[in-house]
């Protein structure tokens, strides 16, 4: 089976355009077979972004599949956001997304954090959760290393997908606030001091 965080050659493109509204921002999104959510923003990116306070500073979307989080946070702030992601379909579709949507990104490809050479005042990410815990939790906690000092880290996970033994495990290592709950998804926010 083929995932949205792999490289497969072989999958068949069938690009199409979605519209979507968030909070009362319009976008359109170009998508494809081999990248997450291809038939519409799903439910926990659109939790996730409903949430986001307005944010300033540098901005990483790590995982940025075909681009909504980081598209999103530079419509809505008027800012450069770095987007990232191994999947080259998904950074092909974030790069046309960027130019559709008209905002300023440098989306790049990066195995997690290998081609990432600057800090950061804050990092967005929907995980890969398919990806397993081990590769997951280095996601999460190489943040540190890629943040500014009170860098925030915000996510989202699923409850059924192990949310709170994160939250847990995320608090031995930043000051972590569970910022909403809904139908399931939690949204987190993760700062290191």
């Amino acid at each position: 089976m083929s995932y949205y965080f792999t490289n497969d050659e072989t999958l068949k493109s069938e690009v199409k355009k979605i519209n979507v509204i968030i909070n009362n921002l319009p976008f359109s999104f170009y998508t494809d077979n081999g990248v997450f959510s291809k038939n519409g923003l799903d439910f926990g990116t659109r939790t996730l972004l409903e949430n986001l306070p307005d944010l300033k500073g540098n901005i990483l979307d790590i995982g940025c599949g075909y681009g909504p989080i980081g598209i999103y946070i530079s419509k809505k702030n008027n800012l450069l956001v770095d987007m990232i992601d191994v999947n080259r379909r998904s950074l092909d579709l974030a790069i046309k997304n960027s130019k559709l949507n008209n905002v300023k990104t440098n989306v790049f490809e990066s195995d997690l954090y290998d081609n990432v050479n600057k800090k950061y005042d804050f990092i967005v990410t929907n995980p890969p959760i398919r990806v397993g815990k081990k590769i997951l939790y280095k996601l999460l906690f190489d943040a540190k290393n890629y943040l500014n000092k009170n860098g925030e880290l915000w996510l989202v996970i699923n409850k059924d997908q192990g949310a709170k033994s994160l939250v847990k495990d995320l608090s031995k290592e930043y000051e972590t606030t569970i910022i909403c709950k809904n139908k399931g998804f939690f949204i987190i926010r993760a700062i290191n001091n």
